[in-house]
C-alpha cells in the first residue's frame, strides 16, 4: 500500500523527495548540506530562486521523545510558500495532490512501494501499482571495480556489472578454489596450527574480488572515481544461511540486487541499493556512506538480531568472488 509513512520510510524521513525536486530544477548544484538535523538555507525555486528555503528534520512530538517518528520540514524565511512537510512541497512542483502525488512520488522516486518479487521464477510481479506509459523505468546498471588475485594487487582489472559478477559466480570459473578453501576449513589441524590464518592466506592468494561500492583508480577510499550507489552487507559464521537469505530476499524495506554464499560457505554477501539512480548523478545525497552502512547494520541487528561485519563502512572494501550455483540476482540487472 502506497501511504505517506511507506514513502517516508524509503526516503530518509522525506529528505530524498526534497533532493530530487532541487536537482531538477539546479541539476549541477549542491543541493542541502546537512548538519546534524539541519540544512541551512538553499535555493527555493518557488521564490525567484532566492537562498530562502529552510529544510530540517523534526520529531512528530514537538517535545522530542526518542521514540517518536521523525520526518523533513521546510520553511522559508521570506513566507514565500507556506510552511509544511514535504508532501506540501512536492504539491507545489507536481501540482498533485492525494493518491496522485503519492503515486507519482512512488514512481519518480523508483521507491517500488507496492511490488514485490516473486524469487523462485524470478519474475518481477506488480501488487498494486500499474506500470505507467508516461515514465517506463530505466533499468539501473551500476558500475564497480574488478580486481585479479592477489589481494596484493591493488589496482582493478576492468569496470564491471552485476550480471557479469552474477554469471562468473554461478558459473564454474571459481569452482574449484572454492571447494578447495572449504576443504581447507573442514581439515583437521596439525599442532599448532590457526585454521584462521591458513584459510585467509589461501583466499588472499587465490580469490578474485571487486569494490561493489564503486570504481576506482586504486583500491582505497581516497581513490573513488565514482559511487555506484551499492552497499555490500557482510554476514559471517551464520548459524543458518538458508534462513538469513530467505529472509533477506523478503525485506520489507531493501530490494536485494545480489545474494550470494561467502567463500567459505558460512555467511552471505548481501548487496542493496542505497540510494536511488536520480538523473544518473554520482551523488550520495546528504548522507555519507557510513551513515548509510550505520543506520542499515542498525536495522539488520534489531529487525534479524544478526550483526554485520563492521568492515563494510569502507567504501573501498574488497568483495571475495566464490562459487555460488544458487545465487540470486535482481531480475532487473538481466539482459532480456
Amino acid at each position: 500500500m502506497i501511504d505517506k509513512e511507506s514513502i517516508l520510510s524509503k526516503t530518509h524521513y522525506g529528505l530524498s523527495i526534497y533532493t530530487h525536486i532541487l536537482r531538477l530544477y539546479y541539476p549541477n548544484e549542491v543541493i542541502l548540506r546537512l548538519v546534524e538535523r539541519d540544512s541551512g538555507f538553499c535555493r527555493n525555486p518557488f521564490n525567484s530562486n532566492k537562498e530562502t528555503l529552510h529544510i530540517f528534520i523534526c520529531k512528530e512530538n514537538v517535545l522530542g521523545n526518542v521514540l517518536d517518528k521523525e520526518f523533513a520540514r521546510h520553511e522559508d524565511s521570506e513566507n514565500t510558500i507556506p510552511a509544511g512537510d514535504v508532501f506540501d512541497f512536492a504539491e507545489l512542483h507536481y501540482k498533485q495532490q492525494g493518491d496522485e502525488l503519492l503515486q507519482t512520488l512512488n514512481r519518480e522516486m523508483d521507491l517500488r512501494i507496492g511490488e514485490k518479487y516473486n524469487f523462485y521464477t524470478k519474475k518481477q510481479i506488480s501488487v498494486t501499482c500499474p506500470p505507467c506509459p508516461k515514465s517506463p523505468y530505466v533499468p539501473y546498471s551500476p558500475l564497480f571495480s574488478f580486481f585479479k588475485a592477489p589481494i596484493s594487487n591493488t589496482k582493478p582489472h576492468s569496470e564491471t556489472t552485476l550480471q557479469k559478477v552474477y554469471n562468473a559466480i554461478v558459473g564454474n570459473y571459481y569452482k574449484e578454489r572454492t571447494e578447495k578453501l572449504r576443504a581447507i576449513l573442514a581439515a583437521p589441524l596439525s599442532c599448532g596450527e590457526g585454521l584462521g590464518e591458513r584459510s585467509r592466506k589461501f583466499k588472499a592468494v587465490n580469490f578474485d574480488y571487486c569494490t561493489f561500492s564503486g570504481t576506482f583508480t586504486a583500491r582505497s577510499d581516497k581513490a573513488l572515481i565514482k559511487h555506484s550507489g551499492l552497499l555490500c552487507v557482510d554476514f559471517d559464521h551464520l548459524q543458518s544461511v538458508d534462513t538469513l537469505r530467505n529472509q533477506l530476499l523478503q525485506d520489507e524495506y531493501f530490494d536485494t540486487q545480489l545474494l550470494f554464499v561467502s567463500p567459505s560457505g558460512k555467511g552471505l554477501k548481501w548487496i542493496i541499493q542505497i540510494t536511488p539512480p536520480l538523473n544518473n548523478l554520482d551523488i550520495l545525497g546528504i548522507f555519507s556512506h557510513n551513515d548509510y552502512f550505520t543506520a542499515i547494520a542498525n536495522y539488520i541487528l534489531q529487525t534479524y538480531d544478526v550483526e554485520v561485519d563492521k568492515s563494510g563502512r569502507d567504501i573501498s572494501r574488497a568483495c571475495f568472488l566464490p562459487h555460488d550455483p544458487d545465487a540470486y540476482i535482481n531480475p532487473q540487472h538481466l539482459k532480456k
